[in-house]
């Protein structure tokens, strides 16, 4: 890949990383973190990776990353992670967003991320397969499973009271 390839590359895909990295982990810092991550080894395999096979790499060293922070930090454990919110219940309607977000959230980081590379970023069932580096059957079963979970839970009433 030449570096006119690989700009092009930060200009059409940074973005999309970046929201599927957000969307995953729910803190800024860390998904500007892990894009910045991804870029710097797409550059150091640039000259090992195809312009055309640029965005999958990109998604699954993405995915990866973000995957390895994620157990890093449940070893690690925050002191200041808990807040008001975590022990006091609100029973209003919080709006749509939020009851979407509540959703996500009750999905495991598996389930959650290939429910939103499928839906959010619209890839197919193998490329899923690629970044993830699961089988198609797997893939086809938690996709299967977190979209059951998200049904169960946003057809429930709590969801909407």
């Amino acid at each position: 890949m030449t570096v006119k390839e690989y700009n092009k590359v930060v200009g059409l895909y940074s973005d999309n990383v970046f929201r599927f990295i957000l969307k995953n982990i729910r803190d800024e810092e860390k998904a500007k973190d892990i894009v910045q991550d991804s870029f710097v080894k797409l550059w150091q395999k640039a000259e090992e990776v195809e312009y055309e096979k640029a965005k999958s790499y990109l998604f699954t060293t993405a995915y990866r990353t973000m995957i390895d922070l994620i157990r890093r930090d449940k070893k690690q454990g925050k002191w200041d992670e808990v807040s008001e919110q975590s022990y006091s219940h609100q029973k209003q309607y919080t709006g749509l967003n939020e009851v979407l977000q509540d959703a996500l959230a009750k999905l495991s980081e598996i389930q959650r991320s290939v429910v939103m590379l499928r839906d959010y970023e619209g890839y197919e069932y193998s490329e899923i397969g690629k970044i993830t580096g699961l089988s198609l059957s797997q893939v086809k079963v938690y996709i299967f499973r977190a979209r059951k979970v998200l049904k169960d839970y946003l057809v429930s009433v709590e969801a909407v009271i």
